[in-house]
């Protein structure tokens, strides 16, 4: 399936591009999210008619994630939890744990823009979490997990 994606896609393409994908990926995701369109001669037609308009709104958006970054810049989150013996969490610390205390230092960011590739953390100490604030901006912060 032809699709021309209306914003950059990592791993996929930039804004314009026009790219195979599978029917399913195309179908289910990336046309319902408004994240691209099917490759026909009238849909081309009406993205080169919008083109200004979505480059625009892409700059936009980085522009804020940008600012976003310059936020949460050498930002360290301390979270107090419960703890059992040897240091060890009673739950775990998850990605909606970390989205909420880092809303609570005055910075939004959602949950599916923290990365954990080695999943929730449950044990206390220091960690560095990746947040994925937009396809080309990538930040680190520390996160302190202590005992309450």
């Amino acid at each position: 399936m032809e699709v021309i994606l209306l914003e950059k896609i990592e791993n996929l393409g930039g804004l314009g591009d026009r790219v195979n994908v599978k029917p399913g990926y195309g179908r289910n995701y990336l046309i319902p999210k408004g994240k691209a369109a099917p490759a026909t001669a009238e849909n081309i037609a009406e993205f080169e008619a919008r083109r200004a308009e979505l480059e625009k709104q892409a700059g936009e958006a980085l522009a804020a994630a940008e600012a976003r970054r310059e936020q949460l810049a050498d930002r360290t989150i301390t979270i107090k939890s419960r703890v059992g013996e040897e240091g060890k969490l009673f739950g775990s610390i998850g990605t909606a744990d970390i989205a909420h205390a880092i809303g609570e230092a005055g910075v939004e960011v959602e949950r599916h823009e923290i990365r954990l590739p080695t999943g929730a953390y449950r044990q206390v100490g220091e960690y560095n979490v990746e947040i994925h604030l937009h396809t080309d901006i990538n930040t680190v912060i520390k996160l302190l997990i202590e005992a309450e």
